[in-house]
């Protein structure tokens, strides 16, 4: 209300150079902001008390409720009329877009749960079932089997257990992320043993893919969260491993600026489609006709876990096949000779 007030004092100051014409004209305006941010109460309610002050302020005799001509009595009707259906329309507009909004909302939460329900069912009923069928055969047959048949049960116990393992880490990863419950457990670390345990974590995946490292004994210590870091390596890694040709090369290097800690993955697969490229971070998304399995978090959860660090992270296409992937974290640094005095 008391934006009507206000501006219908300043409109009266200017009355001799604008006209009482334009005075609606602004009153109007003023009804039709307000719409857009209050319920309709308060609304119709100022657009009645804008229609009354322009009568009583403006519309000749001034300072009374009457009206000395038809004309303008038809004005002030046509002006109540259009105020007050102006304020009705414009905040049921506003109630019906929430409501689109909350139905659109609604249907993408719906999709995300079916594509996630969609992904566990075969991630996480593919793992378990080779578990279940290996463990029977191995109590059923446990005297009949040879000694590399059994090994060959337990193998695929191993690498089912691996992949089960690597889903519930995943969704819960991401729901810490969701939650916002991401607090970094800083510490200086060797950037070596942190990529030597990615490359022995993703040991049993790879067996058929070659991952290259050239260790760097020269590089400083850097403070941040080894898990966190060591995760968005792997997730990236593992990604290479899942979407790249067999014999493929994944090289990781590891340089420094004077405030970044920078990992360069990259492989010489096929790359990215170039329309795919900005939603490779998406959750649940998978490219086009892929063959392979995953929930499609592993490189959301990268990114996130890069965020938590105030870093980022960009792919992009190499000139001469295969994608990059070059990881950024913000840390601090000391040589290892003065650790002890950090």
């Amino acid at each position: 209300m008391g934006s009507i007030l206000f501006i219908s004092f300043i409109c009266y100051l200017f009355i001799d150079v604008i006209g009482y014409h334009v005075v609606a004209l602004v009153l109007l305006l003023v009804v039709s902001i307000l719409a857009m941010f209050f319920k309709i109460l308060p609304v119709v309610i100022a657009a009645v008390l804008s229609a009354l002050i322009w009568n009583f302020l403006f519309i000749q005799p001034e300072l009374t409720f009457k009206i000395s001509t038809p004309e303008d009595a038809l004005l002030f009707l046509m002006y109540f009329v259009i105020a007050v259906m102006n304020a009705v329309f414009t905040t049921k507009i506003r109630k019906a877009e929430a409501v689109s909004r909350k139905r659109k909302e609604r249907e993408k939460t719906i999709q995300l749960y079916n594509t996630l329900f969609n992904s566990l069912s075969h991630e996480l009923k593919t793992p378990i079932a080779a578990i279940i069928g290996s463990v029977d055969t191995l109590k059923e047959s446990t005297e009949k089997l040879s000694a590399e048949n059994k090994n060959e049960l337990y193998n695929e116990i191993e690498i089912a257990g691996n992949r089960l393992n690597r889903q519930v880490k995943n969704l819960l990863n991401m729901s810490r992320l969701e939650s916002d419950s991401i607090h970094l457990q800083l510490n200086w670390y060797d950037v070596n043993e942190i990529v030597y345990n990615v490359i022995d974590n993703n040991k049993i995946d790879c067996n058929q893919h070659q991952i290259i490292y050239q260790p760097q004994d020269n590089l400083p210590l850097f403070l941040f969260d080894a898990t966190l870091v060591e995760q968005i390596l792997h997730n990236i890694v593992h990604n290479a491993i899942q979407y790249t040709p067999k014999s493929s090369k994944i090289e990781i290097k590891v340089s420094h600026t004077s405030e970044n800690c920078v990992f360069e993955i990259s492989d010489n697969g096929k790359g990215f489609p170039e329309e795919n490229m900005e939603r490779v971070f998406e959750k649940f998304y998978r490219l086009p006709n892929s063959s392979t399995g995953g929930t499609g978090l592993g490189l959301s959860i990268a990114q996130g876990f890069a965020e938590a660090h105030n870093g980022k992270i960009k792919v992009q296409n190499r000139s001469n096949g295969g994608a990059q992937f070059t990881v950024t974290i913000p840390a601090k640094m000391t040589d290892p000779k003065n650790y002890q005095n950090e």
